[in-house]
């Protein structure tokens, strides 16, 4: 690995809080003992029940966390950017994979195996306190889920998702707030466990209304105000 590949490597690596705690020395050492995975868009990294023994970050692309109920519904549980890792569970249990994880667009993973791994998390305090940070986030976020689930109805599951997504991802322009983050109209009736049809009917419904545009791509929100009021009352 030449000097340049490394940088960015590690650059990718400390975008995500986990790896902030590192020293310098822990990052080489797990830089060097890492594997890269280069995942086509469409393609399943691993399926719930598989054996679990590695964690991953996203160097490049987008990857989509899932659960399919008895009935055949997907729901989306997370979806993971680059500079964010994912299967960290398992990577500390060593068990069996909680959820399926889709790459959707083409992906370029970090894979860390958990016998290289452990030994790094046991001999540093302060990563130990970043991952328990790590986990404790990503249950805030499927309790919120679940939330939604059950307390709201659609529009205001949708207004909710789009106002978080505004959040994270939004870049303000002249014609509101872009989220820059391309979702197909499927992984957002995935994540609002909902249908497409009706995710299509909506939207087609709110942008008749000036609440929100689609841009190149790029879902715009105009009135951001109005979308919280569909779940604040």
């Amino acid at each position: 690995m030449n000097r340049l590949e490394r940088d960015a490597k590690r650059a990718a690596l400390l975008a995500s809080t986990l790896f902030q705690a590192m020293r310098p020395e822990e990052v080489d050492q797990i830089l060097k003992l890492a594997s890269e995975r280069h995942v086509p868009r469409g393609t399943t990294i691993f399926q719930k029940g598989d054996e679990g023994s590695s964690m991953m970050a996203v160097l490049r692309g987008r990857v989509r966390v899932s659960s399919v109920s008895a009935e055949g519904r997907e729901i989306t549980l997370n979806v993971i950017n680059p500079g964010q890792i994912f299967g960290e569970i398992a990577l500390l249990d060593g068990k069996q994979r909680s959820a399926d994880a889709t790459a959707t667009e083409d992906t370029l993973l970090l894979v860390v195996e958990r016998r290289h791994f452990l030994p790094v998390l046991h001999s540093n305090d302060g990563m130990q306190l970043r991952l328990i940070a790590v986990l404790c986030e990503r249950l805030r976020s499927t309790s919120l889920a679940l939330e939604s689930l059950a307390l709201f109805d659609l529009p205001a599951r949708m207004a909710r998702l789009l106002l978080k997504l505004g959040e994270d991802y939004g870049r303000p322009n002249e014609d509101g707030l872009r989220i820059d983050l391309k979702l197909s109209q499927r992984d957002i009736s995935t994540i609002v466990a909902s249908s497409r049809e009706s995710v299509n009917k909506l939207l087609r419904v709110w942008r008749e209304d000036g609440l929100v545009d689609l841009k190149a791509g790029y879902l715009v929100l105009r009135r951001p105000n109005q979308l919280r009021l569909m779940f604040e009352q």
